[in-house]
């Protein structure tokens, strides 16, 4: 639920500092607001009314003697659970909200609190004696959280444009990550685009104290693969665990919907789910549209769906104001269709179930088959793989057949794999396009989390990668954010505390039996949705932005951004030009390329190019 935003300082005028930081991200919490404010602490929340929606669940909410003050942004599933045995410990309960459970819990607890959490959140305790600021991010960093250090003062919330609000803040552009954008389509960090602040990271806790932010990590996966079962019998415990997930993040005062798309993910959650509404959205280019497919699946299990289809003026006419409510760019052209497809489901609720983190923890890309396929080409001897692959890079055609496969097979694994659909430049070609260039900067992210697996067989190597990289900078991100966008709060059983567990005990021939993913989740899905639907291969959520960018009209848009002050300011302005005619005139699939860069063009532009970004519902006046 919600959003928040605080700052620890002395500074004057913090109601209306506060006010102004909370009205930026009015979008994640329409229904109701509230302030805390002392001598040292300012704490605002934007409420999304979902559990206890009457006033007594308006936040922020203190203990019983006023000495502890908490804002919270998401929802505890086992909140009951732990509110009876506080209850038993005399702890004294004035709402029914999973939020007091919280500040009850810390009071109890202390510090070893998050662990004991089974949800999506993000929160903070001003704890007014010790003069103390605790906070906490998720397992998996299903909600976002922000901080920087501004001077004498620490602001944090849930998103970074509340932060411009405060008169300590200075909006620096953070030049540095650029290069790493260009690889990834995203930050891959807990830097940020904005010079000076981070993201908490998933599954760790803070304390701010006497001026000093210390961090400490109370979660960390550990895949053991040690699950002796047979593949039947854990397609059960995948089963039995999952139906139990889904019912924990069905806990609601008001109806909850579900995502669908044409995939197994989101089509068994709906199954498990039996939920009243589906939504889904596609394109006019059926190759790009999953409405068919997710219609007759809806049908299959006598379900309602809602479809739209996305005209291509609205996706592109959107852009603007949806980078406003990512903070970052992400040029996963995906986000912005999540962004309509939340649209569509906020005309009729609030809550919706989606398929997010499946991949990560049962084995669900197709490239977590490679290590198992080709195996007779991989007996090569590594040092003439290696020269191979420098060949093909270096001497054959950018769209040849089979140089991408020579390129990464002359890799070691944790040369080539940065995290799920990335590299759109390689480092060589972001160093060609910057006019400042770029220190390699990709092995100094991932060479961090390999070297914590390295005992690990491949596709686990890459499991861990991706939970760290590209689900929690990406998928999570957009997710969190295009949901919020329109009010609406998107759950996502597949990341829960139980399923985590189970993922972790599977070996790996449950995950994946190459050309086959997610094996095991596969199977139990196989026993109540149909055939087609459960044994469907990988699509992810296709775009047409191939075919828009060959359009004159959209062509124009974006050649007009590339030639703009900013894009001066940082690119070879004729090495773009060249993406974009060789493009258009079908020499060369720069699509994605071209994207990355003109997405983060729009996004600069909103943040940087003016006095401050301005909220759509107050520009729209």
């Amino acid at each position: 639920m919600c959003g928040f935003a605080g700052f620890i300082d002395h500074s004057e005028n913090k109601g209306e500092i506060l006010e102004r930081m909370m009205n930026t991200i009015i979008h994640r919490g329409p229904d109701s607001s509230g302030m805390f404010i002392d001598e040292e602490a300012a704490l605002g929340f934007r409420r999304l009314s979902i559990i206890d929606i009457s006033e007594s669940g308006d936040q922020p909410i203190l203990n019983e003697d006023g000495s502890k003050v908490l804002v919270f942004n998401g929802e505890i599933y086992n909140y009951q659970e732990l509110r009876e045995k506080l209850i038993a410990k005399g702890h004294v309960f004035k709402t029914k909200t999973d939020s007091e459970t919280i500040l009850h819990g810390y009071e109890e607890y202390g510090e070893e609190l998050p662990g004991m959490l089974r949800g999506m959140f993000a929160f903070a305790i001003w704890d007014r004696n010790e003069k103390k600021l605790f906070g906490a991010r998720d397992m998996f960093g299903i909600k976002p959280y922000y901080y920087t250090k501004a001077g004498d003062s620490l602001l944090f919330g849930s998103e970074i444009k509340s932060f411009v609000e405060h008169p300590a803040f200075e909006r620096r552009f953070n030049e540095e990550q650029l290069g790493n954008y260009l690889s990834f389509q995203f930050v891959p960090s807990e830097e940020t685009f904005f010079k000076g602040v981070f993201c908490v990271k998933p599954g760790h806790s803070f304390v701010f104290a006497n001026g000093e932010l210390t961090f400490k990590r109370y979660f960390e996966p550990n895949f053991k693969g040690d699950l002796d079962v047979s593949l039947e019998e854990a397609a059960n415990l995948v089963e039995k665990t999952m139906k139990e997930s889904v019912e924990m993040h069905k806990i609601s005062d008001v109806e909850v919907a579900s995502y669908l798309s044409s995939g197994v993910d989101s089509s068994y959650l709906t199954y498990l789910g039996q939920v009243d509404r589906t939504f889904t959205v596609g394109f006019e280019e059926q190759k790009y549209s999953e409405i068919q497919d997710a219609k007759e699946f809806a049908a299959s299990i006598n379900m309602s769906n809602d479809a739209k289809i996305i005209h291509p003026d609205e996706y592109w006419d959107a852009l603007s104001d949806i980078m406003y409510y990512m903070d970052e760019p992400v040029a996963d052209p995906a986000a912005i269709a999540l962004y309509f497809l939340s649209q569509e489901a906020a005309k009729k609720v609030k809550v919706v179930l989606s398929g997010e983190g499946s991949d990560e923890l049962f084995g669900g890309y197709n490239i977590y088959c490679e290590p198992m396929e080709h195996t007779g080409f991989n007996r090569i001897p590594f040092p003439i793989r290696r020269l191979l692959g420098k060949f093909a890079e270096n001497c054959l055609p950018r769209d040849m057949k089979g140089r991408g496969f020579l390129m990464r097979h002359g890799k070691k694994l944790e040369e080539r794999y940065f995290a799920n659909a990335t590299n759109i430049f390689t480092e060589k070609e972001a160093n060609k396009l910057l006019k400042k260039g770029c220190e390699p900067g990709i092995m100094k992210i991932t060479a961090p989390l390999y070297a914590k697996v390295g005992d690990k067989d491949p596709v686990t190597k890459m499991q861990y990668v991706d939970l760290h990289i590209w689900l929690v900078h990406d998928i999570l991100m957009k997710g969190d954010k295009m949901g919020m966008a329109n009010s609406v709060e998107v759950r996502v059983p597949f990341l829960d505390k139980k399923v985590m567990k189970l993922s972790e005990s599977l070996p790996l021939e449950y995950k994946v039996q190459a050309p086959r993913t997610k094996v095991a989740l596969r199977m139990a899905a196989d026993k109540v949705i149909r055939k087609k639907t459960a044994e469907k291969k990988k699509l992810g959520f296709p775009i047409p932005i191939r075919v828009w960018l060959r359009d004159p009209k959209y062509y124009e848009r974006v050649k007009t951004m590339f030639n703009s002050e900013a894009s001066e300011k940082f690119f070879d302005t004729d090495y773009l030009n060249r993406l974009l005619r060789e493009h258009i005139e079908q020499k060369h699939d720069n699509s994605r390329k071209i994207w990355t860069v003109y997405i983060f063009l729009i996004w600069y532009e909103r943040f940087f190019s003016e006095e401050k970004p301005v909220h759509p519902a107050m520009s729209a006046r």
